[in-house]
């Protein structure tokens, strides 16, 4: 066997006797800016691009509260549709309209790629993972609520 691994076929090693395949994943925060002059925002949401696995998926939780303390004449409701629509995008498929057919490395592009909307992405970071779909949740609790 050739001493050469591709980087996805890498095994890592956790605790002692331990070893677990873990596969690369990006991911960003989705912001809510309500007001881009004062620059202030609510994190409401993630996404999570694994490309070995054709992984995408995005999960939110607005909090609600905090969005109306930072701005109360935001709308709210508005707010969320733009937040589901990353979740349709991220599933694919026709509800998603002609980007739903994309692969899912162009589509996570596509929603991470600096825009002036209310709703944001933040930057791309990275890390390793067992399974992506975990990922999403513990990055949701951890960076969101």
């Amino acid at each position: 066997m050739s001493q050469v691994q591709r980087y996805s076929d890498a095994v890592t090693t956790g605790r002692v006797g331990e070893e677990r395949d873990r596969v690369v994943f990006e991911y960003a925060l989705l912001r809510v800016v309500p007001c881009l002059e004062r620059g202030e925002c609510v994190n409401a949401g993630i996404i999570v691009y694994a490309q070995e696995q054709a992984f995408l998926a995005a999960r939110w939780d607005l909090d609600e509260a905090r969005l109306s303390a930072l701005a109360p004449e935001v709308d709210v409701e508005g707010v969320r549709r733009s937040l589901e629509s990353v979740a349709v995008m991220c599933r694919g498929g026709a509800q998603a309209g002609a980007a739903g057919r994309e692969r899912p490395g162009q589509r996570f592009r596509w929603l991470t790629a600096p825009r002036s909307t209310i709703v944001q992405p933040g930057p791309i970071h990275g890390g390793l993972t067992e399974d992506p779909e975990i990922e999403v949740e513990r990055l949701l609790e951890r960076l969101v609520r």
